[in-house]
């Protein structure tokens, strides 16, 4: 009896195992976004940003801990962590 219930419940993991499966899409990066636009590089400073994007259409932050800004301007966003990029994204089309 006791091997009648191991036997059941590996069946039943098995076939749980089995039906979980799943298709997995890969899109190489790219791809993911085609984009002419020119974005700041990691670690230039607000000062440097400003002097070649311009004024920001919109700013947000400091928030947290490090403090974290952003800028936004006509086609991405320039995230700050104090003074330099930390991170630059283009906005969808």
């Amino acid at each position: 009896m006791k091997n009648l219930a191991i036997l059941l419940l590996a069946g039943g993991l098995a076939l749980g195992v089995n039906s979980s499966r799943a298709d997995e899409v890969k899109v190489p990066v790219g791809a993911q976004a085609k984009s002419d636009i020119q974005t700041p590089k990691r670690g230039t400073l607000k000062s440097q940003v400003r002097k070649k994007y311009g004024e920001p259409n919109s700013v947000s932050g400091p928030v947290g801990n490090p403090p974290i800004s952003q800028w936004r301007y006509n086609g991405f966003t320039v995230y700050f962590e104090y003074n330099h990029v930390v991170h630059a994204v283009v906005h969808r089309s």
